[in-house]
């Protein structure tokens, strides 16, 4: 199988267009299942009904996991934002709207989010020990009832077509509190732009009902456990300053 055709590159994987289906070929370093990881949880997204690409096939292409699934075609919510920065409010609640469509599935088959998150918490370099024990403790105290979280939601992850729109890359995916996966996403869009993050918080508390401190509580969590990813575009001083401001 030559793959030619490359349309994106991350953190994890490569991203082909082949035959009219798209090819997901993952980092050499990739820990082993990663590809069967994922492509499970993408198939329970399907099966709560979903808008969701199809998985066709869990592969090793060239010795690296792959996982080949449907092609959607069309343009990310964030690619027609770049076009139009004006239609800012529309993007972000149609894409409330379909956050609150995944926050409504109970998904029990799902990796614990707790679980997720003490493990990315307990792996990264940058927090100490005590840090670490006080998050971890702080995220035990909260409760919540077990909901479907996405874990990257954001506009490029929603491709817009004539009929729906379509959520990609569910390798985040876990059963969770909702209001940690809000949060998440406040996180990652704050890295680039406070006017988006803050027209996103406010627009789903204002239709959820939620509090800006109900989902604040899980900022140093979230942003403790984003310390492990090490994502080259982000910037850790950041994530530990936010760490320190709500658990110093």
């Amino acid at each position: 199988m030559k793959l030619i055709n490359q349309i994106a590159v991350g953190n994890t994987a490569e991203v082909y267009l082949l035959d009219n289906k798209i090819v997901k070929l993952f980092h050499k370093n990739i820990p082993k299942e990663t590809s069967e990881y994922e492509a499970t949880k993408q198939r329970i997204a399907l099966s709560c009904g979903l808008h969701v690409p199809t998985v066709l096939d869990v592969t090793i292409i060239d010795g690296r996991q792959a996982i080949i699934m449907e092609y959607i075609k069309g343009s990310t919510l964030g690619e027609l934002l770049e076009k139009d920065n004006s239609l800012l409010v529309d993007y972000i609640s149609i894409s409330v709207d379909i956050q609150q469509n995944i926050h409504a599935v109970i998904a029990d088959s799902m990796e614990t989010m707790s679980v997720k998150l003490q493990r990315q918490i307990e792996s990264t370099d940058y927090l100490t020990d005590n840090q670490k024990l006080r998050l971890i403790q702080k995220m035990k105290s909260i409760s919540y009832e077990p909901k479907l979280c996405h874990g990257d939601y954001h506009l490029f992850n929603l491709v817009s077509t004539a009929s729906n729109v379509t959520i990609l890359d569910w390798v985040d995916a876990s059963s969770g509190d909702i209001r940690a996966d809000v949060y998440r996403t406040y996180l990652l869009y704050s890295q680039f732009s406070m006017e988006l993050a803050d027209t996103y918080v406010s627009c789903y508390c204002e239709k959820s009902g939620l509090s800006i401190d109900e989902i604040f509580q899980w900022a140093p969590i979230i942003a403790g456990a984003r310390l492990s990813e090490k994502v080259s575009s982000e910037n850790n001083e950041r994530l530990i300053a936010i760490v320190n401001q709500y658990c110093p």
